[in-house]
């Protein structure tokens, strides 16, 4: 891979001795990775699942739920058990910052810039249902796939917001326990993955990086409480945009200092010189490389803010209507009257002409909720129907499904392997096919 020449003699000067093993680097693939879904995959279930499966390879160190896989063995993306939400596919180097950040359930938690969803889900995977997530993406067509990914990781707890970050920080000023700024960058870390990026690179672009970073981060400060963290990463090796960026942000903000942080095999801590003006502190950052990790370049540091966090708040779940559908918000004293909500809380349902029709968020998400006791006023939900790979591929497909089982007429959840994939209607030996049209597709 040809590298940008003015990238190249950045790095040469950054890395020294270190810069022949890291532009070698390039001439690898890029290692590919998953992460198992806690929320729908318990331990024991997984273990037994992924020893089932050929090309699952060894962990990823920093992230427990994070494995390594060999594509030509495992065709990830086209599985079954990746529409059943088991998993994401998500890069290594990138589990990195949703350990970091330390989400525990009944917490208030805000993803700033969280499309496509990989840190969101992952934060969400360690909140367990318990508390409000807040996931925001200000690019409305990265929003619509953001929600996407939050339902089929059948999340239950979590709004998806399109929203700048100043909006944001109007309605949520001292808000949140923690919050995700994983920044848009110029993408160095990512050259190996998206040769596009290469191509897109220049100093330029660099220093407007760096400057929108700094307008999100001082956003993300007004919406934290005292004793709350911030954890700011990027998939970028600009130190304009890594140390100088929390350099210039403490700058800014006197009551915040980084914290501490334990390395795992193939991490780094960064360098105060590579910015003029860091404190000593920044070492306590964190860096990746491709030549010294199985992972691509990332950036990440643990801010805090001075202060004790407020008692732990008790979110207020509740179900509500709204227009002809019907929701579980996870907070119903959050106010988002005013900001735009992609996906509000966990869809449940729709009233159409004298009947109620459950939605597909809430047969992935029914590992963590019991549908047929939510909905048992409106109506009848039958036990769930397991079924084989063959008639699981041809359910994602949009087919009806033969049954010659005994089963009630009426909604029933298809499973395979325990993990729910949507909603079949039973009558008359058919198992009438709910899967939504946007979503059929070919898997194996």
């Amino acid at each position: 891979m040809k590298l940008p020449v003015e990238f190249s003699d950045k790095m040469k000067k950054l890395l020294a001795d270190d810069y022949a093993d890291f532009e070698a680097s390039y001439s690898s693939a890029a290692y590919k990775s998953l992460r198992i879904n806690p929320l729908k995959m318990i331990p024991s279930l997984y273990d037994e699942t992924l020893s089932k499966l050929d090309g699952i390879l060894e962990n990823v160190p920093w992230c427990a739920d994070g494995y390594y896989y060999d594509e030509d063995l495992f065709m990830a993306g086209k599985h079954i058990l990746h529409e059943a939400g088991a998993y994401y596919i998500q890069e290594a180097s990138a589990m990195s910052s949703a350990e970091y950040i330390g989400a525990k359930s009944n917490e208030y938690i805000l993803d700033l810039c969280a499309a496509p969803g990989g840190k969101a889900t992952q934060i969400a995977s360690k909140m367990m249902g318990q508390g409000v997530l807040i996931a925001n993406e200000p690019v409305p067509s990265r929003a619509k796939t953001l929600s996407s990914n939050i339902e089929r990781m059948g999340i239950i707890n979590a709004y998806v917001l399109n929203e700048t970050p100043a909006h944001l920080s109007e309605k949520f000023h001292g808000f949140f326990d923690r919050i995700m700024v994983d920044a848009p960058c110029s993408g160095e870390g990512m050259f190996r993955k998206n040769y596009e990026a290469t191509l897109q690179w220049s100093n330029d672009n660099v220093q407007m990086c760096a400057k929108r970073q700094d307008e999100i981060l001082d956003e993300a400060a007004k919406m934290l409480l005292p004793g709350g963290t911030i954890l700011y990463s990027t998939c970028t090796f600009s130190p304009e945009e890594d140390e100088g960026s929390v350099t210039r942000f403490l700058n800014r903000h006197p009551d915040f200092y980084i914290e501490h942080t334990d390395l795992y095999p193939g991490m780094n801590n960064c360098i105060p010189s590579w910015y003029e003006g860091s404190p000593k502190e920044i070492s306590n950052a964190i860096r990746i490389f491709p030549h010294k990790a199985q992972g691509e370049g990332h950036f990440l540091c643990v801010l805090k803010k001075e202060g004790l966090l407020p008692p732990t708040r008790c979110a207020h779940p509740t179900v509500q209507r709204l227009k002809d559908s019907l929701y579980l918000l996870p907070d119903s004293d959050i106010d988002l009257k005013g900001l735009k909500c992609v996906k509000t809380g966990l869809h449940l349902g729709v009233f159409k002409k004298g009947r109620f029709e459950p939605s597909h968020s809430l047969a992935m998400a029914s590992n963590m909720i019991d549908a047929a006791d939510i909905l048992k006023e409106l109506i009848d939900i039958k036990p769930p129907v397991e079924v084989d790979a063959s008639c699981a591929i041809k359910f994602i497909a949009g087919e009806s499904l033969p049954c010659t089982s005994s089963i009630e007429n009426g909604w029933h959840i298809i499973t395979h392997q325990k993990l729910p994939l949507g909603w079949g209607k039973y009558s008359n030996g058919i198992i009438k096919n709910h899967y939504p049209k946007g979503l059929r597709k070919n898997v194996i």
